[in-house]
Order: structure tokens, then sequence, then C-alpha cells
């Protein structure tokens, strides 16, 4: 017989899936792995940025936001989820305090969502203008300018996913068949909007800037390589050449850092957001595929393996960091770049 999520309930209860126990625990071990992994190396991430004042750049503030969508990832939605992989929701004891924290896990849920396909956006953009337009791009992109930005998406996150979800906030449980449920459902103009808002919109803006940047990439490096040709046949302008190239490289391994992180991104979002396109519901609750879910969160911690394979001044920050040596005095003005 199975089991009841609320035996006290009798048949308002929902009812405990009954999967193989060893399967149970081997997911449980894999996913709290997942998610100590997914905390800790976004956690170094902020440390690094925020600590040394040589990594206080517009690109880098972006990579920044990102860092704190994917660490709230993985220190809040990835242990909840895999509390709910029984399909219980155990979280206060009982009423009103049951409903109230699965509205509060769903919001955050979604401001959390959203903020990520934002930063993702706003790197594109960072991207486009450093790329296309880099002679204005020191003027137009400042740090405040960056950090202002910053700020304004998180608030339209809050602001935007607190309307989508008003009519849940005010009853939580309504779509619920049966106690130790947490659903989230959306009307069809609502579920609408949203998808446009939060995938179709930002998508095509990243997909749309990101060809132009690496069409415009692609052309500036044949112009350089034509360019270091040329000169290198002048013995007096040697050492100038070997500075252009290496401003080259670190400008084009930087485009593509960022390149591999919105590609992996884009597919790890695709699967999560396929139904909709395919005219179906996506339904947010412990019935939606885990697979897909955990697609989705994988995101958050592949993010800072991609800075630590890519970007050789994560890899120095992280060894000032677990030595400690950040503890000693102007540790900030330390050279990282």
């Amino acid at each position: 017989m199975d089991e009841l999520c609320f035996p006290q309930l009798f048949n308002k209860s929902c009812r405990k899936p009954t999967p193989a126990q060893s399967y149970v625990l081997l997911a449980y071990v894999l996913l709290s792995f997942i998610a100590l992994v997914t905390a800790a190396l976004n956690l170094l991430v902020i440390i690094s940025i925020s600590h040394f004042r040589q990594l206080h750049t517009p690109t880098n503030l972006l990579i920044l936001s990102l860092a704190v969508s994917d660490f709230l990832m993985g220190l809040i939605l990835m242990p909840v989820k895999i509390l709910l992989t029984e399909a219980c929701w155990y979280l206060g004891d009982q009423r009103p305090y049951r409903p109230l924290m699965c509205a509060l896990y769903c919001i955050i849920t979604f401001i959390i969502t959203s903020s990520t396909v934002g930063n993702m956006v706003l790197i594109s953009i960072d991207r486009y203008f450093a790329i296309c337009d880099p002679l204005h791009y020191t003027t137009r992109v400042t740090v405040n300018r960056t950090k202002i930005c910053i700020c304004l998406r998180w608030i339209c996150s809050v602001i935007y996913n607190c309307l989508i979800l008003k009519d849940f906030l005010r009853q939580p449980d309504s779509h619920n068949s049966c106690h130790g449920e947490c659903v989230v459902v959306l009307n069809n103009i609502t579920g609408a909007v949203d998808f446009v808002v939060t995938f179709i919109s930002p998508i095509t803006v990243i997909i749309v800037l990101y060809m132009r940047v690496f069409v415009v990439a692609v052309s500036q490096a044949r112009a350089m390589r034509s360019h270091v040709i040329a000169v290198t046949m002048q013995l007096s302008v040697g050492v100038t050449v070997k500075k252009s190239e290496m401003k080259a490289a670190r400008g084009l391994t930087g485009l593509w850092t960022l390149g591999v992180v919105v590609l992996v991104f884009l597919i790890c979002f695709f699967p999560y957001y396929t139904p909709s396109l395919i005219g179906e519901d996506i339904e947010h609750s412990s019935s939606t595929s885990l697979i897909v879910l955990w697609l989705l969160y994988f995101n958050s911690c592949l993010n800072p393996l991609i800075y630590a394979s890519l970007y050789p001044w994560f890899r120095k920050a992280i060894k000032l960091i677990v030595t400690l040596k950040i503890l000693t005095s102007y540790s900030c003005d330390s050279k990282i770049l």
C-alpha cells in the first residue's frame, strides 16, 4: 500500500511515489554533490571579482551578477528540490505556513531563473558593444552604468515575477489536488506572456547579437592576422607585433569564453521550455521531468567550471583564496590579469 505524505489527513493527503531505494539514495548523493559544488564554485567567483580590484570591469561585474544567481541556485533551489524528491511538500508543518513556504519557494525560483536569463542578455549586449563598437566601448559601457543596469535588472525581475504570480501568491494552494503538493499553474494568457518575456525574446536577442558579434570577431581576427604578417617583415616593429598579438588573443579568448557560457546556457534551458514550443503547458511542480529540471539547474554548476578552464585570472584567484593569501594587506591590489 502506498504511503501518504500526511497520514493524519487520510484521503486528503498526496501519496508518496515508491521508487527503488537504491535509486533514491544514489539520486540524493549525486544531487547533493552537484548542489554543494555549485554553491562553492560560484562563491569563489563572487569572492574573486568582489575582492580583486583589477577584476572590477563591466564584463566581470556581469559575470559576478550571474554568479550570484547561480550561487542562490545551489544554496536554495537545489537543496529544496532534493527534499522534494519524494514529491511531498514538508516545509511548514501546517497551514498557513505550508502554503506560504510554497509560495516563497516558487517566487524565488522564478526570480532566480529569470535573473539568469537577464544576465545572459546583458552579457550579450556587453560583448556586442565591445566587439562591434570598440572605439566607444569604454565611454558607453562604464562600471557605474553596468552597476545600474544590474540593479535595475534584479528589481525588474522581482516586480515582473510578483505580477506574473500575483494570483498564485494570493492562494498558493488553489491548484493543489491534495495536501503535500506545491504546484504553480499559470493561465493561458499569463503563461504565453511569461514564455515570450522569459524565453523567446531573450533567446532571440542573445542569438542575434552573438551572430553579429562572431561575424565581426572573425573579420577582425583576419584583419589582425593580415596586419601581423605585413609588419613582421619589418624588424623594427617586432615588439609592437607581439603586444598586438597578445592583446588580440586576450580579447578573443574572453569572447569565446562568454560564447561558450551562452551556448551551454541555451543547451541547458532549451529542453525545459520545449513543451511550450510545441503548445503544451509547463507545470511548475514535482511532476516536471526531474532530468529536464536538473539540466536547467546544472547550468549554474557549469558556468564556474567554464571560467576555471578558460579564464587564467580565475585560477589565480582560486589559489590566492584557498591559500588564504587574500587575508594579507593590500591583497586586493594583486595582479590577477
